[in-house]
């Protein structure tokens, strides 16, 4: 599988007023061709810089930015405008122009590259069947609800024949339902087309639905990168773990109180690990927290439990989780 991009040693300095602010500290990463990768971290911890950097729309401060093996940095203007033919993007805000029927701007952007009027309109009017939305092609994008307008701007996006398309926050603005009708989309788009897919969010739910692999951004250093999968079982750094579990809001029952974190799988999730554990050991454990999810089709959640007072029994509990295939953790303060 051909690499798409690579970035080697990425710096981003903002420079305002004498003082200095760095955006991005030295990031590597590869997004490979055909996957859909994303990007993720808290606001304003780079990752829409970093974005940026991927169609040289912010130029970087060190480093270097490689698209199919071309240094972007590199090349001249008429160089650059052609890489950026081949890189679409989508925005949170959707950004059409009010002004001209759906139709019209789908054709935008067949129009800035100078295609004939006739092949425009019917390329635009194919690609408004792709999002489903060849009966809005006379309308005004007023009249559209934010999830059409959405599929109007990746139509748009579609019509130049990308090979890859970025997407800003892209559903930010949309409720959970029309959210998961737009990942279905993207996915289908993705897999019908083998279009590279760069989705940039500070939604967990949003790269458990349809990502392949996720680099996780934080406070501009590359925290954690590796398959969606692997990263939701056994999430290494400490901006993953905040990301993927969520905050334990109980505390121990006494102050010698101890707590551990347990994590499944979907080969895992079926099994009464909680019943099995006093069926065997007679020993009980006080459950605080648990929740689950879906992960490309696979169950994987997570569970806080408090272990027995006496030391011996804590062991015990917690080699009958580790045999059976969990990952155990303590759970500390503020965790």
């Amino acid at each position: 599988m051909e690499n798409v991009y690579d970035l080697k040693n990425v710096y981003k300095v903002y420079k305002n007023d004498g003082k200095e602010f760095t955006a991005l500290k030295d990031v590597s990463l590869t997004i490979k061709e055909g996957e859909i990768f994303g990007i993720i971290g808290m606001s304003g911890a780079g990752k829409s810089t970093l974005v940026r950097t991927l169609n040289r729309l912010e130029e970087v401060t060190s480093g270097t930015v490689e698209f199919y093996g071309k240094d972007l940095a590199a090349l001249k203007p008429k160089a650059l405008r052609e890489v950026r033919h081949s890189i679409s993007m989508i925005f949170q805000g959707f950004n059409l122009i009010n002004q001209r029927t759906v139709l019209q701007n789908v054709e935008q952007s067949l129009k800035i590259l100078g295609t004939p009027r006739a092949e425009r309109k019917a390329k635009a009017k194919q690609m408004l069947e792709i999002v489903g939305l060849q009966d809005k092609a006379n309308q005004y994008p007023a009249r559209l609800s934010g999830g059409q307008k959405q599929r109007v701007a990746i139509a748009r996006a579609l019509a130049v024949d990308p090979k890859v398309l970025l997407c800003d926050e892209a559903t930010s603005a949309l409720d959970p339902k029309i959210t998961g009708e737009i990942l279905d989309l993207l996915k289908k788009i993705n897999e019908e087309r083998k279009l590279t897919i760069v989705i940039i969010t500070h939604e967990m739910s949003v790269v458990e639905k349809i990502c392949d692999r996720v680099a996780i951004i934080d406070d501009g250093n590359l925290a954690e990168i590796g398959d969606v999968k692997e990263v939701f079982s056994n999430p290494q750094s400490k901006a993953a773990k905040k990301l993927v579990f969520p905050s334990n809001p109980f505390d121990p029952s006494d102050e010698n109180g101890k707590l551990v974190r347990i994590v499944f799988d979907g080969t895992q999730s079926n099994v009464p690990f909680i019943a099995n554990l006093v069926e065997k050991t007679g020993l009980k454990v006080n459950i605080l927290s648990a929740n689950t999810r879906s992960v490309g089709g696979i169950g994987y959640g997570q569970m806080i439990i408090e272990l027995p007072a006496n030391e011996k029994d804590r062991k015990t509990v917690i080699d009958f989780f580790k045999d059976g295939g969990l990952s155990v953790s303590e759970v500390k303060e503020n965790d």
